[in-house]
């Protein structure tokens, strides 16, 4: 069974531990069931790839690799900082809101 996690893809996140922390980048992809994020420019590993049409060449390409969820934390745009979230209630709508800030996402 999936969890539900505040972070959604589109959101900007810091990596909080393991070997790329301190880093900022925007979250490409969510996976529930695994509890991972995939976030650009954040984990990169080589891999190898077989020429196709579209890439004659082939070679080593360098892509974003899963990270655990836990390693990520949600950065608000209002105050630009890594923050914990709370959620409110609007209407039928769950509201992300900053714990620092107050401000809603």
């Amino acid at each position: 069974m999936a969890i539900k996690y505040s972070i959604k893809r589109g959101d900007n996140v810091v990596v909080i531990s393991g070997k790329d922390r301190d880093k900022h980048g925007k979250v490409l992809q969510v996976m529930p069931h695994e509890g991972r994020v995939v976030v650009e420019n954040v984990g990169m590993v080589k891999k190898a790839q077989r020429p196709t049409q579209q890439n004659q060449q082939g070679g080593l390409v360098s892509i974003e690799s899963p990270i655990p969820i836990s390693n990520v934390m949600l950065v608000c745009p209002k105050c630009d900082k890594p923050t914990r979230v709370s959620h409110k209630q609007d209407g039928k709508n769950a509201v992300r809101i900053c714990k620092k800030c107050g401000a809603e996402f």
